[in-house]
């Protein structure tokens, strides 16, 4: 089932807010991707430079909002973009999170608002949100930031896939978690200590 074309939403929380990134936010992403620990895990090229980043905004971005299957934000914080926060492959009543932040934002509880806010838009009936059921987050083996993120937001540890994911050109271990709009909202019990959270 096709998605229809959704305009891009803002979402605005108490200390952040969720905006489409554009041009005026080119250098800037550039500045962060360069990240050690943006390389390590998430899928952004390696090494970033900023025509990558003109791809970003121009491309992936633009034609996600454009096809309806990818909603990204950037993450404001005090007017500043701090990072990115999406959801993913939206079909059929479900879709991906998918997050980073930059190191001087992190530890202050700024991505667990902006998980927040993304999926309340993501659950919420249409024409105010997505209408999804089911929103699931994936990370490489070990990321335990990104678990600990997940599991407060209510995800369900649902597993380890075997290699099952590919990074840079090698297989690596992948945990999954899932999350449905009837789901409570509230830190998640059954998460392995493996992943930290």
């Amino acid at each position: 089932m096709a998605t229809p074309s959704v305009s891009p939403v803002e979402l605005t929380g108490e200390r952040v807010v969720l905006s489409v990134p554009t041009d005026a936010d080119v250098d800037r992403i550039a500045e962060l991707c360069v990240d050690p620990a943006i390389a390590e895990w998430t899928t952004v090229p390696s090494p970033y430079t900023r025509d990558d980043a003109v791809s970003f905004v121009n491309g992936f971005v633009a034609d996600g909002w454009a096809s309806g299957r990818i909603h990204t934000w950037g993450i404001r914080a005090d007017g500043a973009l701090v990072g990115m926060i999406g959801l993913n492959g939206v079909e059929d009543s479900a879709a991906e999170i998918g997050f980073w932040l930059a190191p001087e934002a992190r530890g202050r509880g700024l991505m667990s608002e902006a998980t927040a806010l993304a999926l309340d838009y993501g659950f919420a009936p249409a024409p105010e949100g997505l209408g999804l059921q089911r929103i699931v987050w994936h990370a490489f083996a070990g990321n335990a930031a990104s678990a600990a993120v997940a599991r407060r937001a209510g995800f369900t540890f649902e597993g380890v896939s075997r290699l099952g994911a590919v990074h840079r050109g090698r297989r690596r271990d992948d945990w999954q978690a899932g999350l449905l709009a009837t789901d409570p909202r509230e830190p998640a019990d059954g998460w392995p200590a493996e992943t930290g959270a």
